[in-house]
């Protein structure tokens, strides 16, 4: 493939980590809990990859439900204040007994944070949030005011995004970032937004790129092009050298050249290493990105622990990947087939970030 040759120090490197997150794999210590308490949501985006509704006939999970296994299969197991529970969604905010759900993993020992669209996020909610524990927030923000909007399918939106940001921003114990998902329409005025944000005084900002899954997988114009996808990572690079702003790309994809340019490691895929979910509805997973079935285990009649230490082999063995696009790839070493994130029920490829760097090269 043209324009994907690697410099030697790169290799070396890359192989040094690849041998380091082997051992991460066979530790599987978990330091990321996301749980999904809600499929309800207020907005309606184009990009969606959990297609949320607001009428969701998905019920949330009982807050009783996700602390009994928190008691009882998980907090035996770990020192609470190394794990971060991140509550997410839909849209955390559609709970009215987040401060509760906060106060009660607060209690607990354990760290917390949230997702969040910001619409629903006033001064005296997220005062009552902070009460509780909250520790982490990331806000996201797709744009300026008519990309944002079009994006979320909702005129205030960018308006109250922004406004919680600056709500966020008189917290100096909260530690907050906004996400971008970035589309063609934006990734020439990152710059321009970039300038926006630091007025603001946000000071971490993470850049996503579309993937096919959800809503999005009927909208291929949110997919940036091979040309588009190199521009933004060259924005992010360019960024991070001026240290203006703690700028990176998201934790997906293998990305060539661009490893540990464009965020402060090289790539790996902590889901089901790392990083595990409890669903909706009870599944075991790993991060909530996923929407395939790859799922192992449920709360409700499995003991979580047992499921964490025993099960995951797909997320901790890629070699099953090692199929189609990926069989004769030479940089399956270092990326072991993607996110889990990107394969379908069968294990089919929706999207290679590699390929698209190279594709029109």
């Amino acid at each position: 493939m043209a324009g994907c040759r690697l410099g030697l120090r790169k290799r070396l490197a890359l192989g040094l980590f690849a041998d380091l997150y082997r051992e991460k794999v066979a530790e599987h210590r978990l330091d990321t809990l996301f749980w999904e308490c809600t499929l309800r949501c207020n907005l309606n985006c184009r990009h969606c990859g959990s297609d949320c509704r607001s009428d969701t006939r998905t019920a949330d999970m009982p807050l009783a439900d996700f602390l009994r296994v928190l008691d009882e299969e998980i907090t035996p197991h770990v020192n609470p204040r190394e794990v971060l529970i991140i509550f997410s969604g839909g849209e955390v905010l559609m709970r009215s007994d987040l401060e509760e759900a906060g106060r009660e993993v607060t209690r607990r020992g354990y760290p917390w944070g949230m997702v969040t669209n910001g619409l629903a996020l006033d001064e005296e909610r997220l005062a009552r949030l902070v009460d509780a524990g909250l520790r982490t927030v990331s806000v996201s923000l797709d744009g300026f005011e008519q990309e944002h909007n079009a994006m979320r399918r909702h005129p205030k939106s960018f308006e109250r995004a922004l406004a919680a940001i600056r709500a966020i921003r008189r917290y100096p114990e909260l530690a907050f970032d906004v996400v971008t998902c970035v589309t063609g329409a934006m990734v020439h005025r990152l710059p321009e937004m970039a300038e926006m944000l630091l007025s603001e005084g946000v000071r971490e900002w993470r850049l996503f790129s579309i993937f096919p899954m959800g809503r999005a997988k009927e909208d291929r114009s949110l997919q940036l092009t091979s040309e588009e996808f190199r521009t933004m990572l060259d924005f992010i690079r360019t960024m991070r050298k001026t240290k203006r702003m703690e700028v990176s790309y998201a934790c997906e994809g293998f990305l060539g050249e661009y490893e540990a340019e464009v965020r402060d490691h090289f790539y790996q895929c902590a889901a089901g290493v790392s990083v595990a979910s409890i669903r909706v509805d009870g599944a075991i997973s790993g991060c909530t990105s996923i929407r395939a079935d790859y799922h192992q285990g449920n709360i409700y009649h499995d003991r979580f622990w047992e499921v964490w230490e025993q099960r995951f082999e797909p997320f901790r063995n890629r070699e099953w990947m090692r199929q189609g696009a990926c069989a004769a790839c030479k940089m399956f070493r270092y990326c072991q087939g993607g996110g889990m994130h990107l394969r379908d029920e069968q294990g089919e490829l929706l999207y290679c970030h590699y390929r698209k760097l190279y594709e029109e090269k």
